[in-house]
């Protein structure tokens, strides 16, 4: 038997962020994500250790950006479907 097949590759796993790191990667502050990891929503997906130390798995954050960008693309959509008043010729020209 091949050394490669008796060999066990070690699992992945799912890096643990800091504060600091989640800040970094949203573009945001550390107070922006101490606050959205408790009492502000969107709530961010937190794993509390104890003495409030506070971390984030690396795939739970960027499944909260991929849902954010998802929420963003459906207002948008939504938008476009509502109809814009539209000015009177008369006001159009006053205004104008």
């Amino acid at each position: 038997m091949p050394m490669a097949a008796v060999v066990h590759q070690m699992p992945q796993t799912d890096p643990l962020l800091t504060a600091e790191d989640v800040a970094q990667r949203l573009n945001v502050s550390t107070d922006w994500v101490w606050d959205h990891s408790s009492r502000k929503s969107p709530y961010l997906p937190v794993i509390r250790i104890g003495d409030g130390t506070l971390r984030y798995r690396r795939s739970q954050i960027e499944e909260f950006v991929n849902e954010r960008e998802r929420l963003s693309a459906m207002r948008c959509r939504r938008r476009g479907k509502i109809e814009v008043p539209t000015v009177s010729p008369q006001k159009q020209r006053n205004h104008g």
